[in-house]
């Protein structure tokens, strides 16, 4: 992992997510999280094929679904744990800021790509980060991480053809020292 912990990140969207430390474990960093959501605010539909993520609620109500299933939630206490290869999302369901400690195992480039995503969306201003950078992220990272709500014709061929422009533009010189992404 290339960041000094505790790193964290907040984007235009009301979340903040904070990395607190990193614990060795037999497939890699265990990642030890810490993070804050406004109310009605959360991340999108997503998949991580390669890490399991624990959500424990220290304040406040969660709610949650993976695909195809129906909304649930948790409260104070409770704990939600969303497998690898499995999409979800998650919202803060409550009135208050929605604050959750927990875990993401192994960890792999998750830090990088999760700053690297909202700073995208805080440059863009909105939910959907700046178009070259979400090309060059969600193609490069695609053997680890899925955005569900991208129709697949947009991520097999209109991303990687914008990524492609990108690159001949000069776009991603902020991403030269980017990690190479983790294939299983």
């Amino acid at each position: 992992m290339n960041y000094i912990l505790p790193h964290a990140i907040e984007n235009v969207l009301g979340e903040k997510l904070v990395f607190l430390s990193a614990e060795k474990g037999e497939e890699g960093d265990k990642l030890i999280v810490e993070n804050f959501v406004d109310p009605g605010f959360g991340p999108i539909m997503h998949t991580h094929w390669l890490q399991d993520e624990s959500l424990t609620v220290v304040k406040g109500r969660i709610g949650y679904m993976v695909k195809g299933g129906t909304e649930q939630f948790a409260g104070e206490g409770e704990t939600v744990l969303f497998k690898r290869g499995v999409a979800h999302r998650f919202w803060n369901a409550g009135e208050e800021e929605l604050h959750c400690r927990g875990w993401i195992y192994p960890a792999h480039n998750i830090v990088f790509y999760l700053t690297s995503i909202f700073e995208a969306q805080n440059k863009s201003g909105k939910a959907q980060p700046e178009a070259f950078d979400g090309a060059y992220l969600i193609t490069r990272y695609k053997s680890e991480f899925d955005v569900d709500i991208i129709p697949p014709f947009v991520k097999k061929v209109i991303l990687p053809v914008t990524c492609f422009i990108g690159k001949l533009l000069g776009k991603y010189k902020h991403f030269e020292h980017a990690p190479a992404p983790v294939r299983k």
